[in-house]
C-alpha cells in the first residue's frame, strides 16, 4: 500500500525506503531514497539539481485498466498513473520539468513463466511510451535482463546508483 504522496524525511539519517507500489518525494538535501527488489518492477528517480527536489517511484504493473479498484486504492502500483503522480508531487515541491534528471532501473524478466506475461518488458515499454508522449528524456537507465536490482537516490547531489548481486554502479552522474 502507498504510504506517501509528499515530502517525507527520516530524522535518524537512515535512507527513506520506498516499498513496492510506493512513492516518495522530498526537498531535504540530506534525504536518501532507496528501493529494493526491482525485478520486473521498475524504479524511477527524478531530481532537480537547482531545487534539490527529488523523488522515487516503485511501480509493479504497466496499466491500471486491469484493476480499477487497485488503481483507486494504490495508484503507485501502476506506471500509467504512478509516473504522472511522481512528477506532479515533485512540481508541487518546486521542481521544474526542464531541470529534471530522470533515471530508471528494473524491468527484468525474473519469473520462470516461459515468457508468457513479460511483465518486465511491458513495464519498460510503457515507461518509454509515457516519457515519449510527455517529452521527457531518460537520462540513464539500468533495465532489462534477468536480475533484481536496488536503486538509490541522494538528494544532496542527485547521485543515482544501482546495486545488483552486491555490485554497485553509478547511473548518474556519469
Amino acid at each position: 500500500m502507498s504510504s506517501t504522496t509528499t515530502q517525507r524525511t527520516n530524522a535518524t539519517g537512515k535512507p527513506i525506503v520506498i516499498g513496492v507500489a510506493d512513492m516518495a518525494v522530498s526537498k531535504d538535501p540530506k534525504a536518501e531514497l532507496i528501493t529494493h527488489a526491482l525485478g520486473s518492477c521498475i524504479g524511477v528517480t527524478i531530481y532537480d539539481p537547482t531545487t534539490h527536489v527529488g523523488g522515487m517511484l516503485h511501480f509493479m504493473l504497466p496499466n491500471s485498466k486491469i484493476n480499477a479498484d487497485k488503481a483507486e486504492s494504490n495508484p503507485y502500483m501502476f506506471a500509467d498513473i504512478g509516473i504522472p503522480k511522481l512528477f506532479q508531487a515533485a512540481y508541487e515541491l518546486g521542481a521544474t520539468k526542464e531541470n529534471l534528471i530522470v533515471c530508471a532501473a528494473g524491468g527484468a524478466e525474473v519469473l520462470a513463466d516461459g515468457g508468457h506475461f513479460k511483465i518486465g518488458s511491458r513495464n519498460r515499454t510503457i515507461l518509454r511510451k509515457i516519457f515519449w508522449k510527455n517529452n521527457i528524456l531518460l537520462t540513464a537507465d539500468d533495465t532489462g535482463g534477468t536480475i533484481s536490482r536496488t536503486l538509490h537516490l541522494s538528494l544532496a547531489d542527485g547521485t543515482v546508483s544501482v546495486r545488483t548481486k552486491g555490485q554497485g554502479q553509478v547511473l548518474w552522474p556519469i
